[in-house]
């Protein structure tokens, strides 16, 4: 069964989506997937400058995605696990329905190989 999320969760989803609708922050999460990582460690394949990816930093501290340390002068970057477990957890809701849309399109494949094979080529 699907339950709503309470108020706090929804409004961290909220977030987390407008977040992940950037291709710039997804591919900053694939890299700090690897490990914690710099601004400028994050920066180096990106054509855009420090500020921008501060930015796209920023937004992905805002949504709970990601933790910054503080390490002297550097403040390293990381995934905040928790902020990915809501939105796994919401997701996680839905596996039933995908799975049952695939099992219906496995049958009607099934279906139309049988059809095929019993036609002459």
């Amino acid at each position: 069964m699907i339950s709503a999320p309470n108020p706090q969760e929804e409004e961290r989803l909220d977030h987390a989506f407008a977040a992940l609708a950037n291709s710039t922050r997804r591919r900053i999460l694939d890299r700090l997937a690897e490990g914690a990582a710099t601004v400028n460690e994050l920066a180096e394949p990106f054509d855009m400058s420090l500020p921008a990816i501060s930015k796209h930093i920023k937004v992905l501290e805002a949504a709970g995605l990601i933790t910054r340390g503080k390490q002297r002068q550097f403040r390293p970057c990381a995934i905040d696990p928790e902020g990915l477990r809501v939105v796994a957890h919401w997701t996680e809701q839905y596996r039933g329905v995908w799975e049952q849309r695939f099992d219906q399109m496995a049958d009607y494949l099934d279906i139309l190989e049988t059809r095929n094979q019993g036609k002459k080529p």
